[in-house]
């Protein structure tokens, strides 16, 4: 089909056909719906359109408290008791797992503080900062005053100076020297077994038998017979002499009290002397206790504490003799490897516990 051809819109009967009629169809719609519904809503005014309700629902109110009232078993088992109280190590353990997941989602998850202070005392805030320091913490090591590494002094090198390698030699001797000494100068030990014949148990009877011993109690009977013969003599005190011990006695008496107070006065009299004496005393103790701290840190630098059941023994000198001395590291003789340096070096600063030495068993 072809399209539909146009009127001419140059005369006025073109014109009238072409205009568009919506607005006016429009409008007549709308006034039969206003007249149909009741009216226009532009002519209604507003207090007609809108009101308050100012009455309140109270049934609803009520059921909503009252289920809110409510809980249920669970949750009531679950509620803290304030008869019961929490086994420290659990609430430590369960501070220790959350201490990560709070540390990753506070920056995600941010409460404000107005908001902080509307909950109660019993909720606890698992983004506030100070619950970071829940938790067991690390353990910290103290680090050991020994050096890792230590620098042999200038007399151990190959080719060492004449004065330097002369005071290392004599370091050297003085410890192998005290270590003989004191193995002779110390306490015998106790023998395991001792030499001798063994004795008899006839013979064992006699052996705390005294020589004398029949003379002594010859002598001791023969005394005894003669105070048996001795008449034995009372003699009576009278009514004088017991008034002397009597005055005697409660002179005695006011003597020592008299006594006791000029001791009293004394010591009253002598209190700044008193408190001077305490004075130097207590500065005696802190002086000795000074000493005490360097000797336990100049020992701490020397050797570790005690920390099993061996000591620990430090190796010896790395020195070379004077006929080993040849100025060439080619020409130098095995001594200690780096690995027992090493190990030695782990035990001296507390590392590791020192053990004994072990000798080695032959192979059969």
């Amino acid at each position: 089909m072809g399209k539909k051809a146009k009127g001419s819109r140059k005369g006025k009967k073109a014109w009238r056909a072409n205009i568009s009629t919506e607005d006016i169809e429009d409008f007549f719609e709308k006034t039969t719906k206003d007249a149909l519904s009741g009216g226009a809503l532009d002519a209604v005014p507003s207090d007609a359109l809108f009101f308050e309700d100012k009455s309140k629902d109270l049934a609803v109110k009520r059921k909503i408290e009252k289920h809110r009232e409510k809980v249920l078993h669970v949750d009531s088992v679950l509620q803290s008791n304030q008869f019961v109280k929490p086994v420290p190590s659990s609430t430590l353990k369960k501070g220790s797992k959350n201490h990560k997941a709070v540390s990753k989602t506070k920056e995600a998850n941010h409460i404000d503080k107005k908001d902080d202070s509307d909950l109660p005392s019993d909720v606890f805030d698992m983004w506030d900062d100070k619950g970071e320091d829940i938790g067991k913490g690390k353990k910290v090591t103290k680090p050991s005053p020994i050096p890792a590494v230590e620098v042999d002094p200038p007399g151990c090198s190959f080719n060492p100076a004449y004065e330097s390698h002369r005071d290392v030699l004599a370091c050297a001797v003085a410890q192998e020297m005290q270590k003989i000494y004191k193995d002779e100068l110390g306490p015998a030990p106790v023998p395991l077994t001792v030499s001798g014949e063994p004795i008899a148990e006839e013979d064992r009877y006699f052996l705390d038998v005294d020589d004398g011993s029949d003379d002594e109690e010859g002598e001791g009977d023969n005394e005894d017979d003669a105070s048996e013969k001795r008449p034995i003599k009372t003699k009576r005190v009278t009514r004088v002499e017991l008034n002397k011990r009597l005055r005697r006695k409660e002179q005695q008496k006011k003597e020592a009290e008299t006594k006791k107070l000029e001791e009293l006065s004394k010591e009253i009299d002598s209190i700044p002397e008193i408190m001077e004496e305490i004075k130097q005393e207590d500065e005696e103790k802190k002086k000795k206790w000074l000493r005490r701290e360097v000797a336990k840190q100049e020992r701490l630098k020397a050797r570790p504490p005690r920390i099993g059941k061996h000591k620990f023994e430090p190796a010896p000198v790395q020195v070379l003799l004077s006929d080993e001395i040849n100025g060439s590291i080619r020409k130098l003789k095995g001594c200690c490897t780096l690995i027992k340096d090493r190990y030695k070096s782990l035990e001296k600063r507390g590392l590791i516990v020192p053990t004994s030495k072990t000798s080695k068993r032959r192979r059969k």
